[in-house]
């Protein structure tokens, strides 16, 4: 497994492309001012030691080696050791539709950002549970399978969209039916699912599926974000139209978000724009048996910082030795250069 211990760090490869249009000016800029004291071919030949060449070497030597140093201070790692490791836990599916309903803006900046942020919040401050993502639409779509780990988890809530599931719509009783599928764990008590969605279902029979995940053992906390009133659907800076042209309004539709948690002995929770509601549903989660979930990790890492560094030194030397001007003493063994 390779990772950046010091990820971080690698922000500052945008000091690159800065430098390159930096030194990109300055020979622009430079060349102007040449050609204000006359003809450049002449200056040119007044300036026989002068080499561009040269000058765009030592700056791709250095721009190479600034890259690998930045590189190295990133600390890449290669993953040199598995180990078995147990824990006491609970898997947790999280089902989030992404349709275009969730782009309604009675939450700021919408449903969907709003519900993608305090995804990511919950995922800081998990420690020994599984958890996996399910999007949804009309169709549903496996977006992270069951992980302990956290950093990827929080990387995959941040694709979510409403254009990464082909088909609109919104198919509850399907998403559910995936994400059960989706446990690694078959152990009835470690089980959960969170499914956040506007309530608006239009395809299947969410009911059915929810007696399904009840038979198992699956408990589904629902959430649902929007509110009674509800809001226009604005898409590209457009608000979504009906057949007859009315504005299309999304509307928090509860009471079968209230029956899915309630087939499974779970909860419902109302989201508002000052809490989502994970917060209440970990603190019930955290009340149930845990059972014993087994992860392979990495134990071993290998630094591989240090080729990095030789690297960037012997390119650093390199620039060193190479002038930027021709050598006058050496201009006659140049043998590139046309006998007359």
């Amino acid at each position: 497994m390779f990772r950046f211990a010091n990820a971080e760090y690698l922000y500052l490869l945008i000091l690159i492309p800065l430098l390159v249009a930096a030194l990109g000016y300055v020979a622009v800029r430079r060349k102007h001012l040449l050609a204000r004291f006359g003809n450049v071919e002449i200056i040119k030949e007044l300036m026989p030691d002068f080499s561009r060449s040269r000058q765009r070497l030592k700056a791709g030597l250095y721009l190479t080696a600034l890259t690998l140093l930045i590189l190295a201070a990133a600390r890449p790692q290669l993953g040199s050791k598995l180990r078995e490791v147990k824990a006491e836990g609970v898997e947790m599916m999280l089902v989030v539709d992404v349709s275009n309903s969730m782009l309604a803006e009675d939450f700021e900046p919408n449903r969907l950002e709003r519900t993608k942020y305090a995804i990511q919040r919950l995922f800081e401050n998990l420690k020994q549970e599984r958890v996996g993502l399910v999007a949804f639409a009309g169709e549903p779509k496996v977006q992270l399978p069951i992980t302990s780990d956290y950093r990827m988890a929080q990387a995959f809530t941040r694709r979510l969209s409403t254009s990464l599931v082909a088909e609109q719509g919104t198919a509850i009783g399907r998403a559910l039916e995936l994400a059960m599928l989706s446990y690694s764990s078959q152990s009835e008590r470690s089980r959960v699912m969170v499914l956040i969605t506007d309530g608006e279902n239009h395809e299947d029979d969410a009911i059915e599926a929810a007696e399904k995940a009840a038979a198992q053992g699956i408990k589904i906390y629902t959430i649902g974000i929007g509110t009674p009133e509800g809001a226009p659907i604005q898409i590209d800076g457009e608000f979504v139209r009906d057949e007859e042209g009315e504005m299309v309004v999304s509307k928090l539709g509860e009471q079968m978000l209230e029956q899915i948690a309630a087939t499974t002995s779970a909860a419902y929770v109302r989201a508002t724009k000052q809490s989502i509601g994970l917060e209440e549903i970990v603190k019930s989660i955290n009340e149930m048996e845990r059972t014993e979930l087994t992860t392979m990790r990495y134990e071993e890492y290998n630094e591989q910082y240090q080729y990095l560094v030789g690297a960037a030194l012997l390119l650093l030397l390199l620039d060193g030795l190479v002038l930027s001007r021709r050598n006058p003493r050496l201009r006659k063994f140049n043998i590139f250069r046309e006998q007359p």
